[in-house]
C-alpha cells in the first residue's frame, strides 16, 4: 500500500470558492507592483497551487477589472506562451505603464517589485 499523500492546506470546498479567494487576493496587488502565481496561490489559502491561479487568469474575460497582468512567474519574467494570444505582450505593456522596469532579458526586479501584503 502506498504512503498517504500529506495535504498541504485546505483548499475551499468548491471551485467557485476557489475562484473567488484567487481573485479577491489579484484585486488587492496595488498598481506597480507584482505577485507570482505561487503567492497568489497561499495567500488565497491554496498553497501549493500556482497552476490553478494561472488556469483561472486564462478564463478570465478579457475586459475583467481584476488586475491578472499584476501576476508573475517566479523568475521575475511575464510568462511568454503561444496560447495566450499575444497577452503576454500585452501584460508588459501594462506593467511598464504602472512603472515596472524590464531589462534587456524581459526580466525584472522581483525583489524591487514584489508585493508583500
Amino acid at each position: 500500500m502506498p504512503p498517504k499523500r500529506k495535504l498541504h492546506g485546505i483548499a475551499p470546498p468548491h471551485p467557485d470558492a476557489a475562484v473567488a479567494a484567487i481573485c479577491a487576493v489579484i484585486r488587492r496587488i496595488p498598481k506597480g507592483w507584482v505577485a507570482t502565481y505561487g503567492q497568489v496561490a497561499a495567500m488565497a489559502g491554496l498553497p501549493r497551487r500556482a497552476r490553478l491561479v494561472g488556469t483561472v487568469l486564462q478564463q478570465l474575460d478579457p475586459a475583467t477589472k481584476i488586475p491578472w497582468h499584476r501576476v508573475v512567474n517566479a523568475k521575475g519574467e511575464v510568462s511568454y506562451s503561444p496560447s495566450r494570444n499575444g497577452g503576454d505582450a500585452l501584460q508588459r505593456r501594462l506593467l511598464e505603464e504602472e512603472g515596472v522596469e524590464f531589462d534587456d532579458k524581459n526580466r525584472f526586479n522581483l525583489e524591487r517589485f514584489r508585493w508583500l501584503d
